[in-house]
């Protein structure tokens, strides 16, 4: 965690409120305050509380990594633990993520760090990382390189100019609305690399009728598998680790793809 100086935290909020593309009178409704005294909290003339910095920053919905980085800026002590998923105080949470990713079989599922980074995957993920060269899988994998590095799952996209197209509007989407410069810099790799031809087969695809804006369509040995994913995150966490991660689950989008990915789940066993 980077440990800002006590004078940044008005200009920290600040960036936030900007961010969130709200005016000083419309932060300060929301947080109950006056916004004589968060000009002066965003300006430096005044050094917010430890509570005003917590109001603040559920108004502007902040994360909890930059909560804390915040409070440090304010000469308060952080609010919230980071802790490692290995703790002892993270059982549960382990057997949760274990429970879930297993239980999904034999669809494929993961959890990913706030990076995009995987944490964890269940077997049936195997379905979607066949061929992918070990330098995209170690040392830790990324779920926009995975799928859109020209050696990666791009290659066997039967829409893969339309899932780049939604994959990167998605990574745009979170690094405007955190400001994270890690995630620009994925977003720049990414952006990078080159756009997938599209062929008349690609085009079929792509039209086909989905209730699904944009699924993924995977060649395999067994034909085009189409799948959606869901997103699913923990309630109020106070964690920082824990409130970074996310659970994907895929589901088949028809049935071809479901007895499919059945098959496949009997033949692994």
């Amino acid at each position: 965690m980077d440990v800002e100086q006590p004078s940044r935290a008005g200009t920290l909020l600040r960036r936030w409120r900007q961010r969130r593309r709200l005016s000083q009178l419309d932060l300060a409704l929301l947080a109950d305050t006056s916004t004589r005294h968060l000009s002066c909290v965003e300006t430096g003339r005044a050094r917010p509380s430890r509570a005003m910095v917590l109001r603040l920053a559920t108004a502007l919905d902040i994360p909890l990594r930059e909560r804390n980085t915040i409070l440090l800026a304010a000469h308060h002590a952080p609010e919230y633990r980071e802790s490692s998923l290995t703790d002892e105080a993270m059982a549960a949470v382990r057997a949760a993520l274990d429970m879930m990713l297993e239980s999904h079989e034999p669809y494929p599922a993961v959890v990913v760090d706030r990076h995009w980074n995987l944490v964890a995957g269940n077997r049936a993920l195997t379905v979607l990382t066949d061929g992918i060269p070990p330098s995209l899988l170690s040392p830790r994998p990324n779920v926009f390189r995975l799928t859109l590095h020209p050696d990666g799952l791009a290659r066997r996209l039967a829409n893969a100019s339309e899932v780049r197209e939604y994959f990167l509007e998605r990574l745009q989407r979170q690094v405007e609305a955190t400001g994270d410069p890690e995630l620009q810099e994925l977003h720049e790799e990414v952006l990078r690399y080159p756009v997938p031809s599209t062929t008349d087969d690609d085009l079929a695809e792509a039209g086909q009728t989905s209730p699904i804006q944009v699924p993924l369509r995977v060649r395999t040995p067994h034909g085009v598998l189409s799948m959606f994913g869901t997103m699913a995150t923990f309630g109020a966490p106070a964690d920082v680790t824990l409130s970074e991660l996310a659970i994907e689950l895929f589901y088949p989008l028809d049935d071809r793809t479901a007895k499919a990915l059945r098959s496949l789940a009997e033949v692994s066993r």
